[in-house]
C-alpha cells in the first residue's frame, strides 16, 4: 500500500478513537459510516492487528488500538505543525478558528468578514462551541477561550475582561417585585443556562428558581427581551440590548467573579503568514476597542 494511503487509514482511525463513535467520527470527517468502516477493517489488515472491539451498542480499544491511537495523534499533530509553519508571505487559505458560542455570535461574523473584506482569499472554518480543544495535536489554528488561567503550553493574549450580570426588559421589572439583593431573586421567573441554577456573586450565590433552561444563550437571551423573566449572562453578550433598553441591569452592587477572554494559539518558531496577520488584526480591533 502507498505510503500517503496508510497516512489517511492512520488520520481516520484517530478521528473514530477520538470519538468512539462511527456516526459521528463520519459526520466529522465528511464520509459515510459504511465508508468509514470499510476503511477502519482495511487498517487493521495492513497492520495485521486487531485495533477495535465492536459491539452493536460501542466501540473500544484494543491494547493495540490504543498504542495506535497515541502513536498516531503525535503524528497528527506534527502533520498540523508542519501545515502552521509553511512560510509564505500570501494570505490566504483556510483559517480554522474555535471560540465558545456567545463570543463567535457576537464577535466573529464582523472580525471575519472585515478580514475577509482585507484578504479575499481567505476562508474561514469554525467551531462553535464550549469544548476546551488542545490546539496542539487538534486541527486549529487559533482559539478564543473564556478562562481565569491560562494554558501554560499557549501563547495567550487577553482580549478582555468581562462579568456575568443579572438582565431583564423594563416591563418584567415594572411588574414584578424590587430586586435590591441576591437572595430577593428566588421569587423571580428565572431562565437558566445548561441548568445552572445556582447564581454566583462575587461573596456570595443564590439558588433561582428555573422555570426554563436551555443550552442556547441567544434564545435565553430573547426570552429576556420579551419579559419573560430574568438571565444570568455575559455582559458583552447584552450589551447592545443594554445600550438600546430593551433590558436592563439588576444588582449592580452585587458583582460577580471577573473573567477574561483570551486568543491562544501554539508555541511555535514559525507560523503561517495568513495567521500572523490575523492574530495581529485580533489583537488590533480589541486594542482599539478598549481605548
Amino acid at each position: 500500500m502507498n505510503e500517503h494511503k496508510r497516512i489517511e487509514l492512520l488520520l481516520l482511525f484517530v478521528k473514530l478513537a477520538e470519538e468512539l463513535n462511527y456516526t459521528k467520527a463520519a459526520k466529522a470527517l465528511g464520509i459515510s459510516k459504511g465508508q468509514l468502516s470499510d476503511k477502519i477493517k482495511r487498517f487493521e489488515q495492513v497492520l495485521n492487528a486487531p485495533l477495535l472491539v465492536r459491539t452493536t451498542r460501542s466501540v473500544k480499544l484494543t491494547q493495540y488500538g490504543q498504542q495506535v491511537f497515541e502513536q498516531g495523534k503525535s503524528i497528527r499533530g506534527q502533520l498540523f505543525e508542519l501545515e502552521r509553519s509553511v512560510n509564505t508571505e500570501k494570505v490566504e487559505g483556510i483559517i480554522r478558528l474555535t471560540a465558545p458560542r456567545m463570543f463567535a455570535q457576537i464577535y466573529l461574523p464582523k472580525l471575519c468578514a472585515e478580514f475577509k473584506k482585507r484578504y479575499p482569499k481567505v476562508e474561514f472554518s469554525i467551531n462553535a462551541s464550549y469544548t476546551t480543544h488542545n490546539l496542539n495535536d487538534k486541527d486549529y489554528d487559533v482559539a478564543f477561550r473564556a478562562t481565569v488561567s491560562p494554558p501554560l503550553d499557549m501563547v495567550a493574549i487577553k482580549l478582555f475582561d468581562y462579568r456575568h450580570i443579572i438582565v431583564a426588559s423594563p416591563s418584567y421589572l415594572n411588574s414584578h417585585a424590587h430586586i435590591n439583593q441576591p437572595r430577593d431573586l428566588t421569587a423571580h421567573a428565572c431562565i437558566v443556562a445548561n441548568g445552572q441554577s445556582k447564581w454566583h456573586f462575587e461573596h456570595t450565590h443564590v439558588m433561582v428558581n428555573g422555570w426554563m433552561s436551555s443550552n442556547d444563550n441567544m434564545l435565553i437571551k430573547q426570552y429576556a427581551i420579551e419579559g419573560a423573566g430574568l438571565i444570568r449572562i455575559a455582559d458583552y453578550f447584552v450589551q447592545t440590548q443594554l445600550d438600546n433598553g430593551q433590558l436592563v441591569e439588576v444588582l449592580k452592587a452585587y458583582q460577580s467573579p471577573q473573567n477574561g477572554m483570551y486568543l491562544f494559539y501554539p508555541q511555535s518558531s514559525q507560523k503561517a503568514h495568513k495567521i500572523k496577520t490575523f492574530i495581529g488584526f485580533i489583537k488590533s480591533y480589541f486594542t482599539l476597542k478598549t481605548e
